[in-house]
């Protein structure tokens, strides 16, 4: 049984692509498997019957993630899943996992603009030349289809809102630019090798599994925890600025109905995987706390901190789902408080026992 529910409502195109997968067994690479997406991904398609090698070298990604999903699963399920440890930067690693597969999802890269910033050269290595050497294993291998993981980072200061996907800006940090890099290149293999591939744009996922730790962490799990152990929750700048958050279950399903989508139109293209929506932060933390607030009476006088704007954010974002929602059939399943209250379940659950204990004074 999942952390979460699906939501698929029973005459969607997700639910046909379930059934389909139901269905028949495929091979299925995802990179990145042990982190916050991919680790659902795998979980998802042991669930529906698939067989699954993952990659990851563990940077960013966690062991326990993969022993949650494990959990989830009855022990048949666990034996179609086949790990491979190893760096997408090795391209032995890629090409050993694309053998024979179906299907790749790609997730794994270094995925903070702040950490880019920092670390340009690694961001660049992991996020280009990985992504490369990837996309290049699939194409030797004959994989059916290559979805990858892009980024709304690309939109960099276009101004439009809200976001089209035909529509660029300049990037605004090394990790948005990479992200691009990436899109430019599955067009060229794309028109040079007739290799298939499809990108999604992430806005701002969050949910089960996704780390709450650390320096780079996202804003969601990290205020979560702040509120729960009653540290300090730091909003950058005004608290005006705005993202689409999207629970990670409307990204599985962009996923899967990207790698399996059969019309001509849909494929070598760029999607959006959002809610079409903004929320401040001022108003996720007001959201937060009013989830919280109930089960956690520390937090009845909690107040969080303002700090500086960080460099290389963009002031907002906001994704115009509706070239997803006509090619691939995308039905987003949870808006922003529903995937809260999902994620807020597993985040108690497995946060330390005693901080994450309702009621703690």
């Amino acid at each position: 049984m999942s952390d979460y529910d699906n939501g698929t409502p029973a005459t969607s195109a997700y639910q046909t692509v379930r059934e389909r997968l139901e269905s028949g067994q495929s091979r299925w690479v995802v990179t990145g498997v042990a982190g916050f997406i991919g680790s659902n991904l795998l979980q998802s398609l042991l669930e529906l019957g698939q067989r699954v090698v993952g990659v990851d070298n563990f940077l960013t990604g966690y062991r326990h993630n993969l022993d949650q999903v494990r959990e989830q699963l009855d022990a048949s399920a666990w034996r179609r899943f086949e790990l491979i440890e190893g760096d997408i930067r090795d391209q032995s690693v890629c090409r050993a996992a694309c053998d024979r597969a179906d299907y790749v999802l790609h997730q794994a890269a270094l995925g903070s603009v702040a950490r880019s910033i920092d670390d340009p050269l690694l961001c660049n290595d992991i996020n280009i030349a990985g992504f490369l050497n990837m996309l290049d294993a699939a194409r030797l291998a004959g994989v059916r289809r290559m979805v990858y993981a892009a980024s709304s980072a690309s939109y960099g200061d276009h101004p439009a809102m809200p976001k089209q996907e035909q529509h660029i800006g300049n990037a605004l940090s090394p990790y948005a630019l990479t992200k691009y890099v990436d899109e430019l290149y599955a067009g060229v293999y794309a028109r040079c090798y007739g290799t298939e591939s499809i990108g999604l744009r992430y806005f701002n996922v969050f949910g089960p599994r996704q780390d709450p730790a650390g320096a780079y962490a996202a804003v969601i799990p990290q205020w979560i925890a702040a509120m729960i152990e009653h540290r300090q929750l730091v909003i950058h700048g005004d608290g005006e600025s705005s993202r689409d958050f999207c629970y990670v279950a409307n990204a599985v399903q962009a996923n899967l109905l990207a790698a399996l989508v059969d019309k001509p139109a849909a494929v070598n293209q760029v999607y959006n995987v959002a809610l079409n929506a903004r929320t401040s932060l001022n108003e996720l933390y007001l959201t937060l706390h009013g989830l919280l607030v109930e089960r956690h009476p520390h937090l009845r006088d909690f107040q969080p901190h303002y700090g500086d704007y960080r460099a290389g954010d963009v002031r907002h974002s906001q994704a115009d789902i509706g070239k997803a929602t006509r090619l691939l059939g995308y039905a987003p399943t949870h808006d922003l408080r529903r995937g809260l209250r999902q994620a807020l379940r597993w985040y108690e659950a497995h946060l330390t026992p005693k901080a994450a204990q309702p009621g703690r004074a």
